[in-house]
């Protein structure tokens, strides 16, 4: 490349010359990079690109209707239909997996989408009762697809709804976290379900610098606590962002949730911390049943029967509903590590 070459803004850096050695990705003149602002800066064009196509409906019936992108979506998403998430939810139970089934919608500001949303998870419970799955089929639910963002009240009167309906069902709910703007919030909703309904799970993103904490205190008798990386686009300020550090706070949480009394739920698909985890387990004498491994549908499929085999309790989260395209862009746009897993998923089972 020519010294003193341009780059275009909207390539995610500034119209300076190129970039000078040791000041990659756009760390500013006289800054000091560091893995963080270096990885943060990289990934900044492909986040802007994604979010630009989860945006546009034209893009989205090209994906929709392409064979190649189609066999994609289905690889990832059950389809549109409680009928299609009852189907890939038997599909699956017959293998000896588990389910938690997600209603795609998030960031919900009108009050008829949050009942919506609330409608297709109570029609779904009634079909998982009907059909027999309840024992081994669950349902996650993101706060703000209910109206958190409109009214935390709201947020957790529609949540009740949907426990009592799981309640009546046989099985259980798992409340989805989001972005860190919205923690307390749903730690505080979560408290308020578990007077009635003890068993409701969380979600906790060991990404977070709180989250250790957080993991400590909620590893407490019969508390079902979700344990992931976390796939929002977070501030260093509140948390990690290098991958390794990412990956040392995840094992530091491992550890604080089976040194506990609650039932941790490991979801993640690095082979590394899926080895690392089971050898923590058997350190703490945790049998199991004691704990679960999760994953997501389409992703490393066959490691998920392996660990079932195993005698693993292995749960695979089924996202389904008419928002999937927004739902498989904001992923990717998220976290580069989250088009990566997907792409890694097309050419490997494993």
């Amino acid at each position: 490349m020519a010294a003193g070459k341009r780059f275009p803004a909207q390539f995610g850096h500034s119209a300076h010359t190129a970039v000078a050695p040791g000041r990659g990705c756009g760390v500013p003149p006289g800054e000091k990079p560091t893995p963080e602002k270096t990885y943060s800066a990289a990934v900044n064009p492909l986040r802007t690109l994604i979010l630009a196509a989860a945006g546009n409906d034209t893009i989205r019936r090209l994906v929709a209707t392409a064979p190649v992108s189609r066999d994609v979506v289905r690889r990832f998403v059950a389809g549109e239909t409680t009928e299609d998430a009852v189907t890939a939810t038997k599909d699956l139970v017959a293998a000896g997996l588990s389910v938690t089934l997600d209603y795609l919608g998030e960031d919900t500001t009108d009050r008829a989408q949050a009942e919506k949303t609330v409608q297709a998870y109570l029609e779904l419970l009634d079909r998982l009762r009907a059909d027999g799955l309840a024992d081994r089929a669950e349902v996650s639910v993101k706060l703000s697809a209910v109206g958190q963002a409109l009214d935390e009240r709201l947020a957790l009167d529609n949540a009740s709804r949907i426990c009592a309906a799981a309640e009546q069902a046989g099985t259980t709910v798992t409340l989805d976290m989001e972005d860190h703007t919205t923690t307390d919030s749903t730690l505080g909703i979560l408290r308020e379900l578990r007077r009635t309904w003890p068993w409701a799970g969380g979600v906790l993103q060991a990404y977070l610098h709180r989250t250790f904490d957080d993991a400590t205190a909620l590893a407490t008798e019969g508390s079902r606590i979700r344990l992931c990386k976390g796939a929002y686009k977070e501030p260093d300020t509140v948390a990690h962002v290098a991958p390794h550090e990412v990956d040392l706070a995840y094992v530091r949480c491992v550890n604080a949730l089976l040194a506990g009394d609650g039932y941790p739920m490991f979801a993640t698909h690095d082979p590394r911390l899926v080895e690392v985890i089971g050898e923590r387990a058997r350190w703490y004498g945790r049998k199991p049943g004691s704990y679960e491994y999760q994953m997501l549908y389409g992703v490393r499929p066959e490691e998920q029967r392996r660990l079932a085999g195993a005698g693993e309790t292995v749960r695979v989260y089924i996202p389904y509903g008419e928002e999937w395209y927004g739902y498989l862009m904001r992923r990717m746009a998220e976290k580069p590590a989250n088009t990566a897993l997907f792409l890694r998923s097309l050419v490997s089972k494993s």
